[in-house]
């Protein structure tokens, strides 16, 4: 049967098979299904509602051209594929198709200069999530649930860095498709439920991680009798969408980017005192503008009467997911944190039904100040590390016509995009080529024996065949700087100029005696 078709026992009640807990018996209409009539009334005027707080909490984002590395590396690759790369071959990383298709598209159909597109697109997949919350949230428990769940993920939604909430990335268009993939398991759907699961892995790998609450509701909350066919129905329509996107590009580039060549990058090694702080800091900072939630929940599990009704089962296995989700790779970079929002949001509805109403006023007013706080923070910080790619890119763009190719030797993809030039390779950041990410500070790890699986070579020839007029060295005296990289550093002495040096970062450009070809610089390979 549906998880939701429960028979009414007395409030607190412990389920048969650990269930969730029945709602107690309500008066006459306060429980039942609403009428069409109704139902359209309801969304009518919640759906406007959360659009407008969803607006307003993401109005920062339109207001830089970028906010994070993610989105200079996507709006590049859907370049790379519009000019006749093919993903997984001459275009990589280690993400999965979704979003440089979805980024290509807006710029097909927008222009490739400009991402508001892309953050109008951002803010209807909150929307979407906020309204998916709601609809959970109202089935299980009610209306006034739902309108609380709706507005409570809308606030809530942008409460980490601004570089995390406010971007267009990965985890922000991940979000939706894990609330849907929970929607369709609620009401036993699991063909839906399982594209949805599909749809959020291959938007960010991570995203599988909600196959576990689906898995929950099915086992839980199905009959047995019918489980088999519907476990058939979930995994065969979790895989579909997973085999036509390998095809649709490279199979083998497909399992290697996404799945087997992540290996160096996920793993612990490096500055684990550097990796906990930030892994406290962004929990800390979730944790504030989640308190509105945090401590009705925290109060209701104080309280053994209401514990075993307050909460169910497949919500605390969803946030136990998403809490592996997060953890995943040992990087704890803040968007990671994005995931664990929704089934936050559900806890804390579900424990504010067993508090006294102004617990929600409470839980309201909390979160709407957290959300001013963070908007606030998206409206004021400075500028950071966009901007120096921006004057970077200004440097090079003076140096180069449209259709020379460039090579920036750094961490900041959004580079080539600012200085619309082609990157001389397929590897967008030295950190493919030298398993250098946050949490490496230390140089542990980082070089180019640790790059990704084949890369050298394949960078050797990329350079010898079209050597790049300018090579911008942006390492700035992290542990993957030139001196550390015998190929690049031969390369540079033998063939390039320093002729500039901006914020800390050398351009070099290509001396007028040098060879045709750039050659096959010798050194380590990888």
């Amino acid at each position: 049967m549906p998880a939701e078709s429960f028979r009414s026992v007395p409030a607190g009640a412990p389920s048969r098979r650990g269930a969730p807990a029945p709602l107690p018996a309500q008066p006459a209409g306060a429980g039942a299904a609403p009428r069409p009539s109704g139902r359209r009334r309801y969304w009518v005027r919640l759906v406007p509602l959360l659009a407008a707080l969803v607006l307003l909490a993401r109005l920062p984002s339109f207001l830089r051209p970028l906010w994070n590395p993610d989105e200079g590396y996507l709006a590049v690759q859907a370049r790379m594929l519009a000019a006749g790369g093919s993903l997984y071959e001459t275009v990589v990383d280690r993400k999965p198709p979704l979003m440089p298709w979805l980024y290509q598209g807006a710029f097909a159909l927008f222009g490739d200069d400009s991402l508001w597109p892309l953050r109008v697109l951002a803010v209807l997949a909150q929307v979407l999530t906020a309204v998916l919350l709601a609809s959970l949230a109202r089935r299980r428990w009610g209306d006034a649930a739902g309108r609380t769940a709706g507005v409570l993920y809308a606030l809530v939604s942008i409460g980490l860095n601004p570089e995390d909430t406010q971007a267009a990335s990965f985890g922000v268009f991940m979000l939706p498709a894990t609330a849907a993939a929970v929607w369709s398991a609620d009401r036993a759907r699991w063909g839906t439920a399982g594209l949805m699961v599909a749809v959020a892995a291959l938007t960010k790998q991570t995203g599988a991680a909600v196959l576990l609450p689906v898995l929950w509701l099915l086992w839980r909350h199905g009959v047995p009798a019918e489980r088999p066919r519907a476990l058939l129905r979930l995994a065969g329509a979790a895989a579909a969408p997973v085999v036509a996107a390998a095809l649709l590009t490279d199979p083998r580039g497909f399992l290697f980017w996404t799945v087997t060549g992540s290996a160096g990058y996920a793993s612990p090694d490096g500055s684990v005192l550097h990796v906990l702080a930030r892994a406290a800091g962004n929990a800390g900072l979730l944790a504030a503008a989640c308190a509105g939630l945090l401590v009705p929940l925290a109060a209701v599990l104080r309280r053994r009467a209401d514990r075993a009704g307050a909460v169910t089962g497949d919500l605390w296995v969803w946030t136990a997911s998403s809490v592996l989700a997060v953890a995943t790779g040992f990087h704890f970079f803040g968007h990671y944190y994005l995931q664990l929002i929704p089934p936050l949001v559900l806890l804390g509805t579900a424990a504010l039904r067993r508090l006294p109403r102004p617990w929600t006023r409470g839980a309201v007013l909390v979160s709407a100040a957290s959300c001013l706080v963070f908007a606030g923070w998206g409206l004021l910080a400075p500028g950071g590390e966009p901007d120096h790619a921006r004057r970077l890119a200004e440097r090079v763009e003076r140096r180069t016509d449209p259709a020379d190719r460039v090579l920036f030797w750094g961490m900041h993809p959004e580079q080539y995009w600012f200085a619309g030039r082609m990157p001389a390779t397929r590897y967008l950041t030295a950190g493919l080529l030298t398993n250098y990410s946050g949490g490496r500070e230390d140089g542990r790890q980082v070089g180019p024996r640790h790059g990704v699986p084949g890369s050298w070579p394949v960078f050797r020839r990329e350079l010898a065949a079209n050597p790049p007029e300018v090579i911008v060295d942006d390492s700035r005296g992290k542990p993957y700087r030139p001196a550390r990289v015998p190929d690049l550093r031969e390369l540079l002495r033998e063939r390039y100029e320093p002729v500039e040096r901006v914020d800390g970062a050398v351009l070099y450009v290509l001396r007028e005696d040098a060879p045709g070809g750039a050659g096959t610089p010798g050194g380590a390979g990888g």
